[in-house]
């Protein structure tokens, strides 16, 4: 998941002045803390190279309350083995602030490992809609959004044009193109994330989403996934392998294996998050200036991406409480903002952001990522959510591989996510 991973990743900065604010806990056993102090800050591999820099401009105005920022692995798998294994030394602990997955909010709070927020500290009102959601858990804010995502449909614009075809709104149209116009030019039709990793189950989501299925309900308290819809959509991506229009080599693709595949110019369609449009536009990519950005394809026109994106989480036992989450309302400023998309190439959350004339020069794809965020939906929320993304890639990695047809698929995940919300 790189980019749960790639979108998930960095931190940075706002001047907002927050006084007073040491969390009340919400769990026996965390520290008081003194307040404000030096902080520690942790974070997946800044894949874009733009978090440190702007994390000095907090330390030069901020010198009683530096930042240490720790780099775990860019893997977000790998990232999140080790904030678990570090959180679960209780006030042991070594991270103050955690920059996570937004998938991860729900299983951190019902640990008890990250506190509840005050809602009032935060600009909440000037974000996008939907990104206030993934920090929530029963009801509570449990952190804040810092960067968001959505899955966007990359194509080859030139070649489209040649061939005198509009960008694919549908599966069927998306499927049509990838067989019949990609093998014309020598290229692979359409690839995704289909390592079985927390990118496949982006992947996987997406298409169970656009078909009108779900996967968890009640926070993952119910099992929904066994539905035609389901079928439907995991019947997509297995049918794509099965034909060919989906390159066997995409089975081993992360974000950055589809993102290079396709700016050496060798994909017609890629699902993947914005920041793959700034490296296909880079002047060393083949395809600079020849590529477009449009919502991702469902059965009858667009369809749903999945959030992507990562919140920025107050550890339980942070030792400097106040200066945590004086760090976060800097992170999430507006100036801070347009630099998490300036320099990191990471969609913000600030909605004013996406109206600036001078951003979508700059980023042309802004109107249209946009309107995916708007439409977008929250992966599974569970307590359990590590436990069931593994279901979900095994499973549909299965199905994608020949091993199990999509119903029998779908029925497998049922079984297994039932099992999970029993435990």
């Amino acid at each position: 998941m790189r980019w749960l991973r790639a979108a998930g990743r960095g931190l940075l900065a706002l001047v907002v002045v927050m006084t007073g604010y040491v969390a009340s806990g919400a769990h026996s056993g965390q520290r008081a803390g003194g307040g404000r102090g030096p902080l520690t800050v942790a974070t997946a591999g800044d894949l874009t190279g733009y978090l440190g820099p702007l994390l000095e401009g907090w330390n030069r105005t901020h010198p009683g309350e530096r930042v240490t920022l720790v780099e775990l692995p860019d893997s977000a798998d790998e990232a999140h083995a080790q904030m678990v294994t570090d959180l679960r030394g209780g006030d042991r602990s070594r991270f103050d602030v955690l920059n996570i997955d937004v998938a991860w909010t729900s299983e951190f709070a019902a640990a008890g490992w990250i506190r509840p927020l005050p809602r009032d500290r935060f600009p909440l009102n000037t974000f996008l809609p939907r990104v206030v959601d993934t920090a929530t858990y029963d009801g509570r804010l449990y952190a804040v959004p810092y960067v968001t995502n959505a899955g966007l449909l990359l194509y080859r614009a030139d070649i489209l044009a040649k061939e005198g075809v509009r960008p694919p709104r549908t599966w069927a149209e998306l499927e049509q193109d990838a067989k019949t116009i990609a093998p014309k030019y020598g290229l692979g039709g359409y690839a995704g994330q289909f390592l079985p990793y927390e990118g496949l189950t982006v992947n996987a989501a997406e298409a169970v989403y656009s078909a009108g299925g779900t996967i968890l309900g009640d926070e993952g308290a119910k099992v929904t996934v066994d539905s035609a819809a389901a079928r439907e959509g995991i019947g997509f991506l297995t049918r794509g392998v099965r034909e060919g229009w989906i390159p066997k080599a995409a089975l081993t693709y992360t974000e950055e294996e589809s993102k290079q595949a396709f700016q050496d110019g060798h994909l017609l369609f890629l699902r993947n998050w914005p920041y793959a449009y700034v490296g296909a536009s880079a002047r060393d990519s083949a395809v600079a200036g020849k590529i477009g950005a449009v919502p991702l394809p469902g059965p009858d026109g667009p369809g749903t991406s999945v959030l992507g994106g990562s919140n920025l989480a107050v550890n339980t036992h942070a030792r400097h409480p106040d200066s945590a989450a004086r760090l976060i309302a800097y992170l999430t400023s507006a100036p801070v903002q347009r630099q998490v998309l300036t320099r990191g190439a990471l969609p913000p959350v600030r909605a004013a952001l996406y109206d600036d004339p001078a951003l979508i020069r700059e980023f042309p794809y802004l109107p249209t990522l946009r309107a995916s965020v708007q439409a977008a939906r929250p992966r599974p929320k569970s307590p359990r959510y590590d436990q069931v993304s593994l279901v979900v890639q095994a499973v549909v990695h299965d199905a994608m591989t020949g091993h199990e047809t999509p119903a029998a698929a779908v029925r497998r995940l049922a079984r297994e996510l039932a099992a999970l919300s029993d435990r």
